[in-house]
């Protein structure tokens, strides 16, 4: 028994002493609990919203009072021509678009009005949820004016019914591969070139020949980019695969440029290349860059980044988290270009944020490099 608990000691200690297995021991329960508790919220809330209304009258006033007093939208603008509808969307700066009919009060008193939701289908789930939620207000207010109208006039033969048409932008057949393709063409390219360049000068030290590599005249530049350069043509071929089966059996048309979207894709290779670097060159093994890579990056990018769940659902801490994940910026362009064929200055935010991380991860690459040469 003594020999036994010899071991145990022993091992403890050696757990101890491992600094990185440790914090993954330790910190990635607490970081799985609260990723999964508040990063998964099926709920719509806060939904920027945009109102066309012709009339401006009582009953479109109280309707768009009765949004606004929910929890789950915002008005956020009134658009003076209808052609603004599609371009407001487009741009992401609202989520939902309320088209009211000319003479909307009157039309409801004689019996029948109708209102137009226009919404962005790329995301269906998110879609249907916003037409539901404004659907029952609107049958509410319906409910409540047919009410009024039977205790004032009786039986009223012409009790208000409000009308609901929807209309899907994008993705009028809700196929739910428009709104996942982008996004796992996010994570596919994430995992599989940060995972790949991450244990490369990993392996370099543990093998022993890293030492090689820090006597050789050989810029630090130029070896970190001829680690990548591999790499990056095998991501290419991911690229084209995943491209390919999205295109031709999961039926997703790509809308926008097909060179701007490999251009952006390609920034985002090198960027998470670049982030692979960066984490071999820390990593003191190759066990410990798998699991920061694997582990620590597919988490956040899975629940964060907008991959399943829309961004603007989360608190307000874990939004801020999100910002810092390179495949939330990147997944929504390409939504934008592939689902809703927007140009480069739609995305004009996303390419310059992705572009400064990758110059910020290569620098610091190359300055940790710098300082393990001296």
């Amino acid at each position: 028994m003594k020999t036994f608990f010899s071991f145990v000691k022993k091992e403890f200690l050696y757990i101890f002493r491992d600094i990185p297995t440790m914090i993954i021991l330790l910190l990635f329960p607490i970081l799985m609990i609260i990723l999964f508790g508040f990063g998964i919220n099926t709920e719509v809330r806060d939904t920027r919203v945009a109102v066309f209304d012709p009339s401006r009258d009582v009953a479109t006033q109280e309707l768009v009072n009765r949004l606004s007093a929910s929890e789950y939208f915002v008005i956020d603008r009134y658009l003076s021509d209808i052609s603004e509808a599609e371009k407001v969307l487009k741009k992401g700066n609202v989520g939902l678009v309320v088209v009211f009919s000319n003479n909307f009060n009157e039309n409801m008193q004689r019996g029948s009005a109708s209102v137009q939701l226009i919404t962005d289908g790329s995301d269906p789930n998110t879609a249907s949820s916003l037409a539901n939620y404004a659907t029952a207000i609107i049958n509410q207010l319906a409910v409540d004016h047919a009410q009024l109208a039977t205790n004032v006039g009786g039986n009223n033969s012409r009790l208000p019914i409000i009308n609901c048409q929807f209309k899907l932008l994008y993705n009028p057949t809700m196929k739910g591969a428009y709104n996942t393709v982008p996004g796992v063409l996010g994570l596919v390219l994430m995992l599989i070139c940060t995972m790949m360049t991450s244990i490369s000068i990993a392996r370099e030290k543990e093998t022993g020949t890293m030492e090689v590599l820090l006597v050789s005249p050989v810029k630090p530049i130029t070896i970190i980019l001829s680690k990548t350069a591999p790499y990056f043509v095998l991501s290419l071929v991911n690229l084209a695969t995943t491209l390919l089966l999205s295109i031709f059996v999961l039926k997703v048309p790509v809308a926008g440029s097909l060179t701007l979207l490999v251009g952006l894709a390609m920034l985002f290779i090198f960027l998470c290349l670049s982030l692979g670097v960066l984490i071999s060159i820390v990593a003191p093994s190759q066990i410990v860059a798998m699991l920061v890579s694997a582990v620590v990056m597919m988490m956040p990018t899975i629940l964060l980044a907008g991959l399943i769940f829309p961004v603007e659902n989360m608190p307000l801490i874990l939004q801020v988290i999100a910002q810092i994940l390179p495949a939330k910026w990147f997944i929504e362009a390409v939504r934008n270009v592939m689902i809703k064929g927007v140009g480069i200055s739609a995305i004009s935010q996303e390419v310059l944020v992705l572009s400064g991380m990758a110059v910020m991860f290569l620098a610091m690459s190359v300055k940790k490099f710098n300082k393990r040469i001296e």
